[in-house]
């Protein structure tokens, strides 16, 4: 079970804390009220499918012996006009940075992570559709990278 608990401090101002004991604010923009001084809740949940498939992805990758240097997941979702405002579709970006690493071992681990790891993936894409992209960038040192493929996963049969 998942426990979690939000506190009000006071205006549009909150405290969020999970079970695992960890704990983070929420706000809302000065437009509606708030303070600008916490995360919004739909950015929670964005962070949360980048976050899942992201330990997912990296795991794999690490399982298959790739040598990542640098790792990076982007969430960019549109979200619906009206009220209650829902996500309407999302795009989520892995970018893969090392040594060598293989194009198809990059698309494994994104397929595994969102038809068979990632339960917020498996949720999410459930209420709209969700299209994975990935860079592979060779690591050229001194933080400088060249793009060596790009692509995206398809989850569909």
């Amino acid at each position: 079970m998942t426990d979690s608990v939000v506190s009000w401090k006071n205006g549009m101002s909150f405290s969020g804390r999970a079970n695992s004991g960890f704990s983070l604010d929420l706000g809302a923009s000065a437009e509606v009220g708030g303070a600008d001084d916490g995360f919004r809740p739909m950015e929670l949940i964005a962070i949360g499918l980048a976050g899942c498939t992201a330990m997912d992805v990296i795991s794999i990758l690490q399982k298959k012996r790739q040598d990542v240097s640098g790792f990076e997941v982007q969430v960019h979702a549109d979200r619906a006009s009206d009220h209650p405002k829902v996500f309407t579709q999302a795009v989520i970006e892995y970018s893969v940075t090392g040594r060598g690493v293989q194009e198809e071992a990059v698309k494994r681990a994104i397929e595994l992570s969102a038809t068979r790891y990632c339960s917020v993936h498996a949720m999410l894409a459930k209420a709209f559709p969700i299209t994975l992209k990935y860079f592979v960038y060779e690591d050229q040192g001194e933080g400088k990278r060249a793009l060596q493929r790009s692509g995206e996963v398809s989850t569909h049969p």
